[in-house]
């Protein structure tokens, strides 16, 4: 199992950014995968889900701004992100739950691989 993200990078306030997350070594359309982010010094929280049948699930913190996405055939699973702030500033993990048979979900504790992340900087 191997998730690979890429994507990101720095830009101002109010910029727009799109993730993504090569998925290999088991099916993406049978998984829920999530996005999450992690600041120095805090925990990770997750951002935004995606289940088996594409229902979605987002962090309040990024709810109308954010859009997760997945594309079976190419296996690879997005995050557009727009009306970036300040704050977004992290690593952005991707994450797959491949031993949870629930709904998506935000959780942590559900996901047990992870992908190296990628930096997302949103500063003027």
């Amino acid at each position: 199992v191997q998730l690979a993200e890429s994507g990101g990078g720095l830009l101002q306030p109010g910029g727009s950014l799109r993730l993504s997350c090569v998925a290999s070594g088991f099916p993406l359309s049978d998984n829920v995968m999530g996005w999450f982010r992690q600041a120095p010094g805090k925990e990770r929280e997750g951002v935004a889900t995606i289940g088996r049948v594409y229902g979605t699930r987002y962090a309040d913190s990024v709810k109308g701004r954010f859009t997760i996405s997945k594309d079976n055939g190419k296996t690879t699973l997005y995050l557009q992100m727009d009306s970036l702030k300040p704050e977004d500033t992290t690593m952005y993990y991707c994450a797959a739950a491949l031993d949870y048979q629930g709904p998506q979900t935000l959780a942590r504790g559900d996901y047990n691989y992870w992908g190296q992340g990628t930096q997302v900087t949103v500063s003027s």
